[in-house]
């Protein structure tokens, strides 16, 4: 599978200085994390899932996670779990490219349980998400996860963890929890492809939602928790992970306080303020203000419950070619003493030793989403994996 491959090579040929890399659920797991991009959730309930998730494929999704946690209810779960054992026998039906496909499960115990009712289909599964990801839970999970693999002769089930838990938001209590996470996940380093922030319920602590006018880091107590989790885990030292960007909960029109906060310039040089209009009706503005502060804060990827989020999620992770050329100089091997230049569009210092860090995660995003063409802008993409 590849970014934008859903794309034709022609238009992919028109739009990319570099193209997106090919990769599959057995590339290296620094590979994988970075790739994830828009992780698309569905409830394990959906009667036609095989059909949705080779839909959804072919709409450009590479991570989707069917969900048995929080969005079923309890009294669901028993046939939620009885119709993912049937849907993935259909969709090992055939041969068929599929996303990377993950399980939300609720307790350790359903980890070995499930794969060993999938049988040979287990294949077609990349790993498992963990809600409510602590130290004292954590080991659990993802022992369960490594005895699923061993007893079903899988090549690799990863994990990714989802920090949400009370004890992580309240200050008092968030830098031992936070510490006891990093033990937990460092003693597992193989197998956490990623780890993930459950915005929604450090909201809930609170009896806090926020609007599609504002973004998670508009609520200052949860972007206080991404800023120290980003500090803890995501360190550009080698000891870090890949942390994933939170959720965006709206996918239609609501009455707005604010003024929208997409420029209108962009998208009427390439005549296309149509899709301006409709971004904004769907309040996707918000959600693209919100990818681009992921960014800025340390995030790659990002959770995402409705189709019409992944495009833009994706539109925004390829590499602009100014991005590119920065890096590409920064990283020179004869640069390697350090030093600072002028950059090759001469509006900005590049200092090579401070500045080395951001140059690695930028061509690391560049091999799975591509660098664009020196003309080509996020409004392009955006309306070439629309067009789809």
């Amino acid at each position: 599978m590849r970014h934008f491959g859903h794309i034709s090579p022609t238009v992919r040929k028109d739009l990319f200085h570099q193209e997106p890399a090919e990769f599959t659920g057995a590339s290296p797991a620094r590979t994988l994390a970075a790739a994830l991009g828009a992780t698309l959730y569905s409830p394990a309930t959906r009667p036609q899932l095989a059909r949705d998730i080779r839909k959804q494929a072919g709409r450009g999704v590479v991570s989707m996670v069917l969900c048995l946690e929080d969005s079923i209810s309890d009294a669901d779960v028993a046939g939620a779990e009885e119709n993912l054992v049937r849907q993935f026998a259909e969709l090992d039906a055939d041969d068929t490219e599929l996303p990377l496909l993950f399980i939300r499960v609720r307790t350790p115990e359903q980890i070995p349980d499930l794969v060993r009712r999938l049988g040979a289909s287990a294949h077609r599964l990349s790993g498992f998400v963990l809600p409510k990801f602590d130290e004292s839970s954590g080991s659990a999970f993802l022992d369960a996860v490594a005895r699923a693999e061993a007893a079903g002769g899988h090549p690799r089930l990863y994990a990714m963890p989802v920090l949400e838990t009370a004890g992580l938001l309240h200050l008092e209590t968030r830098a031992e929890t936070l510490a006891g996470i990093s033990r937990t996940v460092n003693s597992h380093r193989e197998r956490v492809l990623a780890l993930r922030l459950g915005v929604t319920d450090f909201c809930s602590a609170y009896g806090l939602r926020r609007t599609p006018d504002m973004t998670a880091y508009d609520v200052q107590i949860v972007a206080g928790v991404i800023a120290d989790v980003v500090n803890v885990l995501s360190r550009a030292d080698g000891t870090g992970f890949t942390v994933t960007g939170p959720v965006w909960e709206y996918f239609r029109s609501q009455q707005r306080l604010f003024k929208p906060q997409l420029r209108r310039s962009p998208f009427l040089a390439e005549g296309v303020e149509e899709l301006r209009t409709a971004l904004i009706e769907h309040d996707l503005d918000g959600l693209l203000r919100e990818i681009e502060l992921d960014r800025a804060n340390g995030l790659l990827g990002k959770t995402c419950i409705h189709p019409a989020h992944v495009t833009p999620v994706h539109a925004l992770s390829v590499v602009s070619h100014e991005e590119f050329c920065d890096a590409e100089d920064i990283l020179r091997p004869e640069r390697g003493g350090g030093g600072v230049m002028r950059s090759a569009y001469t509006n900005k210092m590049n200092e090579v030793k401070p500045h080395r860090a951001w140059a690695e995660r930028t061509m690391q995003r560049a091999e799975v989403f591509g660098v664009a063409k020196e003309e080509v802008g996020f409004v392009d993409l955006l309306t070439a994996g629309l067009q789809v």
